[in-house]
């Protein structure tokens, strides 16, 4: 996931360019991650006005945030990303965080990487979550 990305320093910190939010955030290890998804996305054909980086949810008596959430037009959820940075491995830990969010949210795809390994699940009728290949493709 390697790309270039527009870097610029205010007041001695660093922050990079959110494609989707059209304004600079922190530069974190995350943040890189989130934006090389981000752009994975487009270039999938995603839309950018159904991307939405950063949306909360009420999960039991916890705010939480997804890291990234794909809606379809209908304004349903298609997907959820949970970014970490590269120095964290994933884990059961990283899958039952998001798996967390999709009980509130119901996607049927579950994206989970830290930039070096990605994990795509998509959820079974069954309701059981199926590794799959690959981020699909939009389909309008």
């Amino acid at each position: 996931m390697s790309q270039e990305f527009q870097i610029k320093k205010i007041d001695g910190k660093t922050f990079i360019y959110d494609i989707v939010r059209k304004k600079y955030v922190s530069l974190t290890p995350e943040e890189v991650v989130r934006q090389s998804v981000l752009r994975l996305l487009l270039d999938k054909g995603y839309p950018l006005p159904l991307i939405k980086p950063e949306h909360r949810i009420k999960a039991g008596t916890n705010d939480k945030r997804t890291d990234i959430t794909v809606f379809r037009p209908d304004g349903s959820i298609f997907m959820i990303v949970e970014c970490k940075a590269p120095s964290v491995p994933l884990s059961e830990k990283t899958v039952n965080q998001i798996a967390v969010y999709n009980s509130v949210l119901d996607a049927e795809y579950l994206l989970i990487t830290n930039g070096k390994q990605m994990f795509v699940l998509k959820k079974h009728p069954t309701g059981n979550l199926v590794l799959t290949e690959n981020i699909p493709d939009y389909q309008p």
